[in-house]
This record gives structure tokens, C-alpha cells and sequence, in this order.
């Protein structure tokens, strides 16, 4: 008879669902037999400026290398954000995606008995690394689709080890600012790491959001986590990094993998850090179409919550599942998160001007046929 190799696995990872990512283009075309070509996808907050010139140009001269073992220290990049963010190489823990980070923290600092603390309608990464170590994760209800720091403060007892932030938060897109931060880390036991998860700062201009990285040096037990997968292009290279004390850095190392960032991801995001250039235009490429389709839900009679990220989620006051179906028989990917615990919303990544203009006008015919 066959072993149930289910019920042999850990208690936390059977009850776990699988990480369910946005619908590949190539996927819906088999699916439905359409044109991949003229498929607009809109559902993972993917930079549609396509990657940096100058990281194609770093991975280019790279591919030589193919043979050889990355590096795995990744000295040259640990060293070039120690040299942008003026914090010491030791400081820095690269991660295959920010993705990755969530996991080493929760493989360093959470096991059964243990809690982390989170906000409700957060990325999903937060419950599945804290329940697939054997910890209990604690979703504090959220505040008008936002961070209740109060309330997540309040559920902080001896047995948290971590709590998950993110600002600003996806997939709602809301925010606090520096104020609120400060105020939230000077009362967080320092018992507790806190992980300020930033993988979409880079989209905000001047103060628009606080910049973890300010709160560092007063708050030891902070961790800023961010990426290279949004604002610098490179999503399919995996390719992120902490940044916290060292001593939290070091432990992070102990359970890394080695090599866990690849040769070309090196060397891509090297190249994409020094080109501001590129992350300008994103920037503006992204303002322009966050105020594109908020107008175009607005001409819909739509609301919205209002995001500081490369996207935007829509409420359609109703159940939003078949409205995202009739959107992917037109050719249009976008996310559905009833499994965030919002089903009458849509998550729309910002796209250029083209696809952001055909999803809305598809989005007309299925909702005003």
C-alpha cells in the first residue's frame, strides 16, 4: 500500500495551500487557444518598460561564465548597496527575490511555539513562511485596507519572534508614513524582529513613504527588505536583499544557501542600481498610468484604494470572480485576490499606456455590454 507521504509531512505544511502566481500568458493562450502575442497581462506588478539596457548589457558579458559558480558571497553587489545606502557590507543578505528573505527569517527565528504577527490582506508569503516552520501566524485585522499598527502592536505577546510589515502593502497598495513607522518601532518589544518589507519603495518620489532604512541605526531588531523584481525590471532573475544589523545579517547567512543569487542576477542588478536613467522613467511610465486608470474607473463609477505601488486594486461591489474570467476571454490578465480575502476586488498592475488603455476598454465592454 502506498505511504501517504502527506501525512508525513510537517503538520504546518500539510495545511498550507500552494503560492498561486499570476496566470502565465503563455498558459491562458493554451488554455483558451488565443494569440499569445495579443495577450495583455496585467496581474504580477511586473515592470512593462521591459529590463534596464544597461542590465542586458551586463548580462551579455556574462554568459561566458555560464560554467562557473556565481559568487556566492555576491561581494560586488553587497558592496555596491553598502556604497548606495551607507551601511556596511556586513549588513547586507542577498536573497533569490525578496521571497527568499521571508523564508530565512522565518527558517532563523520561527519554530512550533512560536508566532509571527501580520496584517490581514498581506502578501501571502508572510503566513505560508511562518506556517510552513511550524509557527503560528497571527493576522491582525486590517484598517480600511491597511496596516492597524495599533492593533498589530497589541497582538505582539513573549511568544513573537517576528512581525511582517509592508509599506506599501500588497496587494491593497496602502501606506503609513514616517511618523507612524516611528512610533510602531520605538514600542515593538526588542525581543521581536521587525521586517519592513519595501520591495515597492523605489516607486515613490521624494517623501511620499518613509525609507526604512532611516530607522535602522535607532532600532536594531529592524530588517528592510526589498528587490530588484518592480521597480528595476528584473523579475524573472530572483534577485533581492535585507539590509539590518549585522549581527541579524550574520545569522540570516547561517541558513542561506549557498549560491542562492545567480551570476547573471549579479551582475544584471549591479548594472540596473547605477542606472537612474531607467528607474526615473519607470517612475513616471508608472504615475502616468496609475492616473490612467484611476480616471477610467472613474468613468465606470468604480472606487479603488488609492496605492503607492505599480498597481491598483478595483472593487466592483460584487463578486469579482466572473468579471476576471470574462477579462481573460477577452485576452486580459489581471489578479484576482478572493484568497487575500477581498473577492470583490481585482489587483491591476500598472501597464504602459497601450495595455492599460486596452484593459480598460475591455473592462467597459464586460461590465457594460
Amino acid at each position: 500500500m502506498p505511504c501517504d507521504f502527506l501525512a508525513l509531512a510537517q503538520p504546518g505544511v500539510q495545511k498550507l495551500s500552494p503560492y498561486v502566481p499570476g496566470k502565465p500568458v503563455d498558459e491562458l493562450a493554451r488554455e483558451l487557444n488565443l494569440d499569445p502575442a495579443g495577450i495583455v497581462k496585467l496581474a504580477s506588478n511586473e515592470n512593462p518598460l521591459g529590463p534596464s539596457p544597461k542590465a542586458l548589457d551586463a548580462i551579455r558579458a556574462e554568459l561566458a561564465e555560464l560554467t562557473r559558480y556565481p559568487d556566492g558571497n555576491g561581494f560586488v553587489l553587497k558592496q555596491r548597496l553598502a556604497e548606495r545606502y551607507a551601511v556596511g557590507v556586513d549588513q547586507v543578505t542577498l536573497g533569490n527575490g525578496s521571497n527568499d528573505i521571508l523564508e530565512l527569517v522565518a527558517r532563523a527565528y520561527l519554530a512550533p511555539g512560536l508566532n509571527a504577527v501580520f496584517s490581514a490582506h498581506a502578501f501571502a508569503v508572510y503566513p505560508i513562511a511562518t506556517q510552513a516552520v511550524g509557527a503560528q501566524g497571527r493576522a491582525v485585522p486590517a484598517k480600511s485596507w491597511g496596516h492597524d499598527l495599533e492593533a498589530m502592536l497589541a497582538a505582539i505577546d513573549a511568544d513573537t519572534r517576528v512581525v511582517f510589515i509592508a509599506n506599501p502593502n500588497n496587494p491593497t497598495g496602502t501606506w503609513f508614513d514616517a511618523d507612524a513607522l516611528g512610533a510602531f518601532l520605538t514600542r515593538v518589544p526588542p525581543h521581536v524582529l521587525v521586517v519592513l518589507d519595501e520591495a515597492y519603495i523605489e516607486y515613490a518620489e521624494g517623501n511620499a513613504l518613509p525609507d526604512g532604512l532611516a530607522f535602522l541605526a535607532d532600532h536594531p531588531n529592524l530588517l528592510v527588505s526589498r528587490t530588484f523584481s518592480k521597480a528595476y525590471g528584473l523579475a524573472a532573475l530572483r534577485v533581492g536583499y535585507a539590509i539590518s544589523s549585522p549581527v541579524i545579517a550574520d545569522v540570516l547567512n547561517r541558513v542561506r544557501q549557498p549560491f542562492n543569487v545567480n551570476s547573471l542576477a549579479l551582475v544584471a542588478a549591479c548594472a540596473a542600481l547605477d542606472d537612474a536613467d531607467y528607474l526615473s522613467a519607470s517612475r513616471r511610465l508608472n504615475d502616468a498610468g496609475m492616473r490612467q486608470l484611476e480616471e477610467g474607473f472613474r468613468q465606470l463609477g468604480l472606487s479603488w484604494i488609492p496605492s503607492k505601488g505599480n498597481f491598483i486594486a478595483v472593487d466592483f461591489a460584487r463578486d469579482a470572480a466572473p468579471i476576471n474570467q470574462a477579462l481573460l476571454r477577452e485576452g486580459v490578465i489581471v489578479r484576482p485576490v478572493a484568497g487575500y480575502g477581498m473577492p470583490t476586488f481585482l489587483r491591476v498592475s500598472i501597464g504602459t499606456e497601450p495595455e492599460n488603455a486596452r484593459f480598460l476598454e475591455v473592462l467597459r465592454k464586460v461590465l457594460v455590454p
